[in-house]
């Protein structure tokens, strides 16, 4: 049983949509994770959703800022759907295929290591939202936005990612970190290790993207910073960024497993990549480096992975021309 990993595909593009028809099954025991941004609509869910279980005998989904999105291209008896409201409407679709969220008991995952052992971890979607927290040290919550429109930024989620029943992103956020603290500690008392799975960051230091920095408001909560220490963690994974990447931080692996908007994966594609070739293999995984000889990051911005060290910029991120960013 091998668990691979994407998030980001962003069917609401044709072409993306037209790729995701191509999946291909990668063994008839497998699993695949769907680290959020699949689309705005409860329709392109459910193709999402059909095609990966047509391929994958588990699939594992949490929500991005996409899902919750209340959109105007949705069908109408979808688009009054807010907040907590549109999460749970996205959870009655994936139920209605077999997907796994971040609503449902984890699972335990047992698989041949390099080495031919069996061994386990456990599976856990999650959803924490953020709380504007990833900004510098001088910079107030309330003047947040002030200081990412200092440079044009205002991501898309201010306009249609609503927090209805509660009064802020940010109240939102806390509930769900709470929630989650609970449901991971009691995971990790198992003891098997973990693999997290969340549509956003995790950590402040995993964030790189140069042309859009301050877009870090929209990125997480430094709430879960240490979550890969304190839930002994295996892997964890997450999409958000279109930068695709691997680091090793403590000795547990981030995974960073975005597709990306069709322009920003084109290059993978010329090189004659698709779909199947960009997933990511979350477990096995590669064997553990050395404690010390950890690799710098790995950045996966073309279809091949090569890697880097942090004083050289990756793919980037195409500027915008309007103010407002969609990742």
């Amino acid at each position: 049983m091998r668990l691979w990993g994407i998030a980001d595909i962003h069917l609401s593009f044709k072409s993306n949509r037209e790729e995701w028809g191509k999946l291909q099954s990668k063994g008839p025991d497998d699993g695949l994770i769907l680290a959020g941004d699949v689309g705005e609509t409860i329709e392109t869910l459910n193709e999402a959703f059909r095609v990966a279980k047509l391929k994958f005998k588990h699939v594992f989904w949490v929500p991005g800022n996409h899902e919750l999105y209340t959109s105007k291209s949705a069908k109408e008896n979808e688009m009054h759907l807010r907040g907590e409201a549109k999460y749970m409407a996205c959870i009655k679709a994936a139920k209605q295929h077999g997907v796994l969220t971040p609503e449902d008991d984890y699972m335990t995952w047992v698989y041949e290591d390099d080495e031919g052992y069996q061994v386990a971890a456990v599976i856990c979607p999650i959803f924490t939202l953020y709380d504007y927290s990833f900004r510098p040290a001088n910079v107030t919550r309330e003047g947040a936005l002030d200081w990412a429109m200092e440079e044009g930024i205002k991501a898309t989620d201010e306009t249609l990612l609503h927090s209805d029943p509660y009064e802020t992103r940010d109240e939102w956020c806390h509930r769900l970190v709470s929630e989650t603290e609970t449901k991971l500690q009691k995971a990790a008392e198992l003891g098997f290790p973990l693999v997290i799975i969340n549509h956003w960051p995790l950590r402040e230091d995993t964030i790189f993207i140069p042309r859009v920095p301050r877009f870090s408001l929209w990125c997480g909560t430094k709430k879960t910073e240490d979550w890969h220490l304190k839930y002994h963690a295996k892997v964890i994974v997450t999409g958000h960024l279109h930068v695709r990447r691997t680091d090793w931080i403590d000795g547990v692996r981030f995974e960073e497993v975005s597709l990306g908007y069709p322009r920003q994966w084109q290059e993978a594609k010329d090189e004659g990549h698709n779909v199947n070739t960009l997933l990511r293999e979350i477990l096995p995984g590669p064997p553990p480096p050395k404690k010390g000889q950890e690799p710098t990051t790995v950045w996966r911005g073309r279809g091949r992975g090569w890697s880097l060290s942090h004083g050289m910029e990756p793919p980037l991120i195409p500027s915008s021309p309007t103010a407002r960013i969609g990742l």
